[in-house]
């Protein structure tokens, strides 16, 4: 690891419990995004959004995806035995310059070593401000500092990697020593909820920038339980248990393909609507919108604003193909989770750009709808998402857009054959012709609006594919457009 790791906070807002547990920051250039966010007050829905996000966190860390901690607050006390410890951690840290310091936890790690004794140096500069601190006082605070420190990473931070998604919820921090901590955490790259449904921090601390404020209604008492990974996988699995509609593919480099069933009506066939007339034709008017028809050669213009993405492992080899929608000018690009989920890095081609762009900011994901969020470093041109003023229908004209088999946006049509229901998501089932590497392209209606992102198809089944809605699609993108 470098030895001056920067922090940016909070470079998208989070609005939800949801949006909290799926974004994850990048790290570009030595700079890495942490979240920082403080949802004040209790809604209706809080404890059930709480529990959900435990259940979700502990499969994740059982798969070794994240570290996740949910604490009621922090300890107020020392173990007495404890303290002659920390006292030699405090001064093994003025000994380093104040620029490095090992505890028990992640102990011998020189990488961790650097960034927790800078982060401790520079969340002395924030409680000192314009008052005087004394040596007493910052080698009490020091000690508290790594001592919470231990407390929240015991037996869940074994190894480091600055790139790993850490991410720690703490309950109704009210002194401002507490904060600070909380302060701390994200400047060793760690993502931070504060569920301050008693009590908010300070109008000082507020000011110094850090956190995003969320109100989710008037301050009242949460009821709360304990989280512990043990016993809430044990209930999850319970719950996976019992009989569910059929699972969804699961998560690959390659696009997903699902076997047709065996049983029950075949599909119906649709004549392809004809190519002829095509050329020349005039698009029609839409008297109650304003909105006007494109032709197929003005939507295969549109190619410009879909993307192909090659996904690479920790080597840096390239391991699979896929495609992605740009959906905001600041190099927001949505694809699928599963094509983003196994690579460490990604680069994405432009069309008329020469460009190889790299990445490894994987900023946001949703494993169950089969989405996810990439970001490059570079302005880009994206595409509208269908808001819905007209329900869908089958045989309604689509367009789908993509890189498959590697080769760069090809676009290809066809119509709406159908809606269906895939372990509780909704899915447009389409003619337009897929293969593997369209997974993550764009499903166009004749307006140009996304109307869904490509993402299965039916083996040894001609031209039955299946695209996430764009009903999906618009809350997971919200922030970012």
């Amino acid at each position: 690891m470098e030895n001056f790791v920067k922090f940016r906070h909070n470079v998208m807002n989070v609005h939800s419990i949801s949006a909290f547990e799926s974004i994850r920051g990048g790290i570009n250039q030595n700079c890495k995004d942490v979240y920082f966010v403080r949802f004040v007050g209790v809604c209706d829905t809080l404890a059930a959004d709480v529990r959900r996000m435990d259940g979700d966190m502990a499969e994740r860390m059982a798969r070794g995806c994240v570290i996740y901690r949910r604490m009621p607050g922090l300890p107020s006390g020392f173990c007495p035995d404890c303290l002659a410890d920390y006292e030699a951690f405090y001064r093994e840290w003025l000994g380093s310059g104040r620029e490095a310091v090992s505890t028990k936890v992640l102990s011998g790690c020189g990488e961790y070593a650097a960034l927790l004794g800078r982060g401790v140096a520079r969340v002395l500069a924030l409680y000192a401000g314009k008052k005087t601190v004394s040596a007493s006082m910052e080698k009490n605070f020091v000690i508290k500092m790594l001592y919470w420190h231990d407390a929240v990473f015991a037996d869940v931070l074994r190894q480091w990697n600055l790139g790993q998604s850490i991410k720690i919820v703490l309950s109704n921090l009210a002194k401002h020593q507490e904060y600070l901590f909380a302060c701390l955490l994200t400047f060793l790259g760690c993502d931070v909820l504060l569920l301050q449904s008693e009590t908010d921090i300070s109008r000082e601390e507020e000011a110094l920038g850090l956190s995003k404020r969320v109100v989710l209604g008037a301050f009242g008492t949460a009821d709360l339980p304990a989280f512990d990974p043990k016993s809430v996988l044990h209930k999850t699995a319970e719950i996976k248990a019992k009989p569910v509609s059929p699972a969804r593919p699961a998560e690959t480099t390659k696009p997903v393909s699902l076997e047709r069933p065996k049983a029950g009506p075949r599909p119906v066939s649709l004549k392809r609507p004809g190519r002829a007339g095509r050329t020349g034709s005039v698009p029609r008017e839409v008297a109650d919108t304003g909105r006007q028809e494109k032709s197929f050669e003005q939507l295969a213009l549109l190619a410009s604003s879909v993307v192909m993405i090659g996904i690479h492992d920790r080597k840096g080899d390239m391991i699979g193909t896929g495609s992605g929608i740009m959906i905001g000018t600041d190099g927001y690009i949505l694809t699928n989770s599963h094509v983003a989920s196994g690579g460490s890095c990604y680069s994405v081609r432009i069309e008329e750009d020469e460009t190889v762009y790299s990445t490894d900011e994987l900023v946001k994901y949703h494993s169950v709808l089969d989405l996810a969020v990439l970001r490059i470093e570079r302005r880009l041109v994206p595409l509208p998402v269908y808001r819905g003023s007209q329900k869908l229908l089958r045989g309604q004209k689509v367009v789908a857009i993509g890189s498959p088999l590697g080769l760069f946006n090809s676009v290809s049509d066809g119509i709406i054959s159908g809606f269906r229901n895939i372990d509780g998501v909704d899915m447009i089932q389409f003619t337009a012709p897929t293969s593997h590497g369209s997974s993550g392209g764009a499903l166009l209606n004749m307006y140009g609006e996304v109307i869904g992102i490509s993402t299965a198809g039916f083996d040894n089944a001609q031209n039955i594919n299946l695209a996430v809605g764009y009903e999906s699609i618009l809350p997971f993108i919200r922030g970012f457009t």
